[in-house]
């Protein structure tokens, strides 16, 4: 019996083979060895190749994948986000100090020898065979490159990532050739360049800028011997010689690197001795990856950005193939958000609602006539600890946002107004408007089947004292229910349904709205986002532009640029000039005199309306000006909350108004992002009020909207409506639990 060895009873064959794998087997080709002598190491096993020269030989390199900024509209950063945070650099961006250092520890021989080095291999032999374990490694800087290339192609796939770093002969013996075939192609510098670029440096950091930023704050170029050292050191196990976790550990690897480079002759002696003596001298950044770290609160922007990437045919036909381009990044995304609109925002939601009260608050700021998104921000920041939230609340469902939107309450009587003027209902249309009365039926809808009143539902103003008759002027700054009723009965379903759909306006969850009469009362849950695109097509004088985020996108592969296609704003005609100037007239009304006082701007033409929803669930103010279009919601994500005596921001509220929360909110975010901007008018035309009993209350029945909710009026709740029949209904379930019991669509108050 053979005396064993103290590897094991392996002989140095056998260990070769366990140990450095293709690197004794590349010596073997390079030294003419007939390469089916090493059978016996189990090369023509199952699994492994049966000839070396059969093997293919191409290594398609992947782009490395790279950071991707997100930039304003005036290019600051908002966030960086990244599956691996790499940034490309050419060599003569990288210290000669990094280069020799990587060099010397890692490959002393890398420029005598060719793809394998058979002198390192044979002392690598001699050395573990005598330790009986592996003490020396063999592997050159090319066979490293080739076997990173494999894991970066792998990605975050477990499964290929262990396929890529399997320890087999086969796999080996594939990597030595694809490394023969990388020294043909690239030569030395190409391959120390890719190196240094693709290589993990520990702490997120993949390649040497992305480390030389992390841990010393500085680009790869400035680097000094030092730190140079310790980063060359880190290749070799980055969680073991991690500088941030283990200063003493990093230090001695360090060290070592710098004896290294003196033994061979990179540094003097002196010069690596002085070296050893300085600290390592870290200013650590760290790692901000991902839209959580967005400036200004443009975390659910930036969430909304991605969204629409990872969403438009434009960027790949398939989610998979935009999925690839997303995470392989690289990507420079200059945005439409205006960081002054942004910080008005955010500010105006900071003074009137704090982020532990019992209901949130969105708001988004559009541009009319471009669809360009300006702003959008909350009151609970993004995040996933108490008082935070993941859902943005002002988009839909498929954007991040809640599974149905919110009801929108009286903000949606402008589309019905809208309808009817199209319809050539003129401006000064007088309902009788009584206090109550039963939804009226028959209402013709777009097919033969008419919605039709079989429970006897009715609907209410806000008190007795309301009563009509009320032209449109009247009825809308005062946001009479009965007045828009009787208009929605008189000219059908279908004509609201077409303006909604030249205005986009769907459901959070994108389906079309239901064709009912109470839609007239805003009972249908709808996004902030498209609720202010809707509103600036008034603005706009009836042209709608979709809403947009991206202005451009420059895409870095290697160290090549490229621009690639962005979405672009489609605009429409919705409505006529006439019946959006009609439009601006009747809301222009509603902030001059009627239930938006309160959010009325001083130095501009500006219009809106208020909203708030059954049981006070849901309170808003959509408004704009001919420059910028604006949403502000305000309720529970969950709509479990019933805003009476609440306190929002540390104000006290026995009853929440559309005009008296949203409103203010409105106002402050709209007045910090147009302040300093030009100040068009409205083409206004004259609409009558008609002849009324001054001596009537008219306004007894729309509240005082103070701030302290004071006022009876402007929450009245609508009766009935809340069982059976079609429609979402104003028990709108949560974020989670779809839309409630429906009934034909109770929701709605007035203002």
């Amino acid at each position: 019996m053979p005396k064993k060895r103290s590897g094991g009873g392996l002989s140095p064959t056998q260990q070769a083979a366990k140990f450095l794998g293709v690197s004794v087997l590349a010596g073997a080709v390079l030294a003419g060895i007939a390469l089916p002598a090493v059978g016996a190491l189990g090369l023509a096993a199952k699994g492994s190749v049966e000839s070396f020269d059969e093997l293919p030989v191409s290594l398609k390199t992947p782009p490395l994948s790279q950071r991707t900024t997100i930039l304003d509209a005036e290019g600051g950063t908002i966030a960086t986000v990244y599956s691996r945070d790499r940034t490309v650099v050419g060599l003569k961006d990288i210290s000669p100090y990094m280069q020799k250092a990587i060099v010397a520890i890692e490959d002393s021989r890398f420029y005598q020898h060719g793809a394998v080095d058979l002198k390192g291999v044979l002392r690598a032999l001699n050395k573990n065979a005598r330790s009986g374990g592996v003490s020396e490694g063999a592997s050159t800087l090319t066979q490293q490159y080739v076997k990173n290339v494999f894991v970066e192609e792998a990605g975050d796939d477990p499964t290929k990532v262990a396929q890529a770093t399997q320890q087999t002969i086969g796999r080996k013996i594939r990597e030595l050739k694809l490394a023969i075939q990388v020294e043909e192609e690239l030569g030395k510098k190409k391959i120390l360049e890719n190196y240094l670029n693709i290589t993990f440096f520990g702490q997120q950091a993949y390649g040497v800028e992305a480390a030389s930023q992390r841990y010393f704050s500085k680009h790869a170029k400035d680097l000094n011997l030092q730190e140079s050292a310790l980063l060359a050191g880190l290749v070799q196990s980055p969680s073991r010689y991690d500088p941030v976790n283990d200063e003493a550990e990093a230090t001695k690897r360090r060290n070592i690197v710098l004896q290294r480079m003196a033994d061979v002759g990179d540094v003097s002696q002196a010069d690596a001795d002085k070296a050893k003596e300085e600290p390592l001298g870290l200013k650590v950044s760290r790692p901000k990856n991902g839209c959580i770290t967005a400036v200004e609160g443009a975390s659910f922007f930036c969430k909304y950005v991605e969204k629409v990437f990872l969403r438009d045919p434009v960027f790949g036909k398939t989610k998979e193939e935009r999925a690839k381009v997303w995470n392989q990044g690289g990507l420079t995304i200059r945005t439409t958000l205006d960081p002054k609109a942004q910080k008005s925002v955010q500010a105006s939601l900071k003074d009137h609602v704090n982020k532990s009260d019992s209901v949130a608050a969105a708001t988004t700021l559009v541009e009319p006539g471009t669809g360009k998104i300006v702003a959008m921000g909350q009151s609970k920041p993004y995040g996933y600890g108490k008082n935070e939230t993941e859902y943005n609340y002002s988009v839909d469902a498929a954007y991040g946002g809640s599974n149905y939107g919110f009801p929108t309450g009286s903000t949606f009587k402008p589309f019905v107004a809208a309808a009817a003027l199209e319809q050539g209902v003129p401006a000064t249309k007088e309902y009788s408007s009584p206090y109550d009365m039963a939804y009226p039926s028959p209402v013709q809808t777009c097919d033969s089947s008419p919605w039709v009143n079989t429970s006897g539902e009715k609907v209410e103003n806000e008190n007795e004292s309301e009563v009509g008759p009320y032209r449109m002027k009247e009825a809308m700054e005062k946001s009479v229910n009965t007045y828009f009723v009787q208009m929605i009965s008189d000219i059908g379903l279908c004509p609201v349904a077409g303006m909604t759909d030249k205005l986009h306006v769907r459901q959070g969850n994108g389906d079309k709205l239901p064709q009912t009469p109470s839609i007239a009362l805003g009972s249908i849950g709808i996004s902030p986002l498209t609720m202010a695109s809707a509103y600036a097509t008034f603005a706009s004088r009836g042209m709608y532009c979709s809403p947009v985020a991206i202005e451009s996108i420059t895409q870095k592969v290697g160290n090549k640029q490229k621009s690639l296609e962005v979405p672009k704003s489609t605009c429409s005609r919705a409505m006529s000039e006439k019946t959006a100037d009609s439009i601006n007239t009747l809301l222009q009304g509603v902030v001059d005199s009627g239930t938006g006082q309160q959010a009325g701007l001083s130095d501009r033409d500006n219009a809106g309306k208020t909203g708030t929803t059954d049981e006070r669930k849901n309170a808003w103010f959509v408004g704009y000006t001919p420059n910028m279009s604006g949403a502000v919601w305000v309720g529970s994500a969950t709509q479990q909350v019933k805003m009476k005596n609440i306190t929002i921001g540390g104000r006290y509220h026995s009853l929440v108004f559309g005009g008296a929360v949203p409103g203010p909110i409105w106002k402050d975010a709209m007045s910090g992002a147009l302040a300093g901007k030009d100040a068009p008018s409205f083409n206004l035309v004259d609409i009558p009020d008609g002849d009324k009993d001054k001596d009537k209350d008219r306004d007894k029945g729309r509240g005082d909207e103070d701030d302290d909710g004071n006022g009876d009026g402007d929450g009245e709740l609508i009766g009935g409506l809340i069982d059976g029949g079609t429609g979402n209904g104003g028990a709108f379930g949560d974020l989670f639990q779809g839309q409630g019991n429906g009934g034909n669509g109770n929701g709605g108050r007035r203002g």
